[in-house]
């Protein structure tokens, strides 16, 4: 468990942790790093002390970040310079703090108490201690005064370890002490200095308002330990209540039997990761031995046959290298899958050992919804080979020797003469659509037995293997999401009962250049209003509300821009993209799976440029033509949409569609160059 032990900031083991509303922990320290803060109506001050001002430390919030982005769904933590006493130093002006978790970038706003509202996570802090003790190396002796050598022995009674001459002089085996115990120190026993004091020093909590008062009622409704002042004081008084020791089993039972589930599942894992393996070398004997197979009938074939070897050779290896990369990749997911869930089984354990009701309770509800998610993630076919170990593949000697040069493996199913003909793909009624493809066919010869149905197939758009793309009766098919400024070969057979026909011939299909896109109204949420043929957004909800553009964006360099219409009463829009299954409901980037800039510095008239560069994996953004801040996020990977989130306040428009700069200039130019600056709209056509 040694990953959940872990920091997510500093990555070392934690250190006096403190636990986030999100149920997160990080080391107090690296919270203070993390704080982001804005003075209030006003500009950040610059690094540094003012002239002529005092020292002001703020003790939580060193190590600030000029740029907030706690409303993009993510917090930056740049470092910057610090005073000579190794804290930030500010002139004393109001300001509003912010902390964003690394782990699930959920952003909450700090009360006067600053980072003191945050709980300590005692549990972790322990078990952590514990973990530390149990990974020592060697046990000191705890009677040395100065330099302490290697202890010799331990005392089961005093539970002290002790090196020879110091076992010698203060624990004789004689008198009283005839009768202890000396064995061999062991250091998850031993108490290590430093670790040993902190143990000792835990003690149970109090109540954070009242901390001469210990805890003794959970409240349900707020999902924390009160005392009997807080009930007094009636800031629970409608809350629902429960006694902390019944919270506490009941919440050790649910977490007790959430485990019990997992457990199955790694079982089933580890008897899956040993079944993958023998799968693995099955593939590769029996790649090896179809090898040799190959090689004998191909060497006693002609010369014409032998032509084809290299050829023949070439697929077997290609299937095989397929299917061992498809089993070493289940065998590295998986088992990068078990290791987290093993991990977090030993860890609950250790939660449970714990006899410290409140601090569980913190925790407790997102262990039970970890493990509960764990479990789910073992879905039925997760533990089943992607693979076979069998090659379908077979050749045939028998054909006349001007046949030779045709020679290929035979498919699944032999040709036959009943089977459907080629089709035939109608050019005239193909064609393409932004980063869309519509394909037509149709059968010339009635074949002897009815077709049942058709299979398209694309390849990568880089010339590599075909896929499947559409299995149906219908003779028309639009494939959506393919990469802009790429060229995809694509062809299509028919079936019947009787098996499956050759291929039509092959076209080659163009995507577009420059993605012209609109808003999506059958993605917007339903309070997004849509207007000017899809083009301009605004809101009849004072609540943010979400919407995607048509266009998806995989590979290449693109920039867009939106004007802003209408700007009252300080709306909060944020531009950006987002994956498919981002919220409607919640401000853009609130979740994980959107990016995006709230507003800074805009005003009714301003236009907010987007550069998505999947080359670089960044995002950076622009404000009537100058980039706002530095680069946004990185480390970008996957499929993203253009969306924009809105509330009744403020309308947008897009002026400027996609372009795809590394097509269009050969290279990434600045978006305020004046190429960039044109406004590409889409034909009446």
């Amino acid at each position: 468990m040694n990953e959940e032990l872990k920091c997510p900031v500093c990555g070392s083991l934690f250190d006096d942790p403190v636990l986030l509303p999100c149920s997160h922990s990080v080391c107090s320290g690296c919270a203070r790093n993390i704080l982001v803060q804005t003075p209030e109506g006003g500009e950040m001050p610059a690094h540094g002390r003012a002239p002529g001002t005092p020292d002001y430390d703020y003790l939580d919030t060193d190590k600030m970040s000029t740029h907030s982005e706690t409303d993009s769904g993510y917090g930056s933590y740049t470092p910057c310079a610090k005073s000579p006493n190794g804290v930030r130093v500010f002139p004393p002006v109001h300001r509003h703090c912010s902390i964003t978790c690394p782990l699930c970038h959920r952003s909450v706003s700090l009360d006067e108490r600053g980072l003191r509202g945050f709980p300590r996570n005692r549990l972790l802090e322990a078990i952590v201690t514990r973990y530390r003790r149990s990974r020592a190396t060697s046990v000191k002796c705890q009677l040395c005064d100065r330099n302490p050598v290697d202890a010799a022995v331990m005392c089961e009674q005093c539970d002290v370890c002790y090196c020879t001459p110091c076992q010698q002089r203060c624990h004789p085996s004689r008198g009283p002490l005839a009768k202890h115990r000396l064995v061999p120190p062991n250091p998850a026993q031993c108490a290590v200095p430093g670790l040993a004091s902190a143990a000792a020093a835990r003690k149970l909590a109090t109540c954070a308002e009242h901390e001469a008062e210990d805890h003794s009622m959970y409240c349900v409704t707020c999902k924390t330990p009160v005392c009997y002042l807080c009930l007094e004081e009636s800031k629970h008084g409608k809350h629902d209540l429960k006694p902390l020791a019944a919270m506490w089993k009941q919440h050790k039972c649910q977490l007790s039997q959430a485990l019990n589930g997992v457990s199955d599942k790694a079982k089933d894992a580890k008897e899956f990761l040993v079944q993958l393996k023998n799968l693995l070398q099955q593939i590769q004997e029996n790649g090896v031995e179809f090898e040799a197979c190959l090689v004998a009938q191909c060497d006693a074939l002609i010369e014409a046959l032998t032509r084809q070897k290299a050829k023949l050779l070439t697929k077997v290896t290609k299937e095989k290298e397929s299917k061992l990369k498809t089993v070493r990749d289940q065998i590295t997911h998986c088992t990068m899958r078990l290791r987290q869930t093993t991990g977090m089984m030993e860890y609950c354990l250790e939660v449970i050992k714990e006899n410290d009701p409140s601090g569980f309770l913190l925790i407790s509800d997102a262990l039970i919804k970890r493990v509960q998610v764990a479990q789910e993630q073992w879905v039925k076919g997760a533990l089943e080979p992607k693979v076979c170990p069998e090659f379908a593949l077979n050749v045939s000697t028998d054909p006349l020797l001007q046949a030779i040069l045709k020679l290929d493996f035979i498919q699944a199913k032999a040709d036959n003469p009943n089977a459907p003909p080629a089709p035939l793909l109608q050019l005239e009624k193909c064609c393409m659509q932004n980063n869309s493809a519509t394909l037509a066919w149709r059968i010339t010869v009635a074949p002897a037995l009815p077709v049942e149905g058709y299979i398209l197939e694309l390849d990568d758009g880089n010339g590599g293997h075909y896929r499947e793309v559409y299995i149906g009766k219908e003779t028309v098919c639009t494939v959506d999401g393919l990469h802009f400024n790429s060229s995809y070969n694509a062809r299509v057979k028919a079936y019947n009962s009787i098996g499956v026909g050759p291929y039509s011939k092959t076209v080659v299909l163009k995507t577009s250049d420059v993605a012209w896109f609109t808003f999506d109204p059958t993605s917007a949420h339903r309070d997004i209003v849509l207007s000017n043929d899809n083009q301009t957004a605004s809101c009849s909800s004072y609540d943010d509300r979400v919407v995607l553009a048509t266009a998806t964006f995989s590979k290449g360099t693109h920039y867009w821009e939106l004007s802003v219409d209408r700007y009252d009463n300080h709306p909060d829009p944020a531009f950006g993209v987002a994956r498919v299954g981002a919220a409607r409901d919640a401000m853009l980037g609130k979740d994980d799976r959107a990016w995006a800039m709230a507003e800074g510095g805009i005003a009714k008239g301003s236009t907010v440029g987007v550069l998505l560069d999947l080359t670089k994996h960044t995002l950076t953004f622009f404000v009537n033509k100058e980039q706002h801040g530095p680069v946004a996020f990185q480390n970008l990977e996957g499929a993203f949409v253009p969306a924009i989130s809105l509330n009744r306040n403020v309308q947008v428009s897009t002026i400027l569609l996609s372009l795809l700069l590394v097509t269009l200039f050969g290279h990434t130019p600045s978006p305020a160059s004046s190429a960039i600056q044109r406004s590409v709209r889409k034909p009446a056509c």
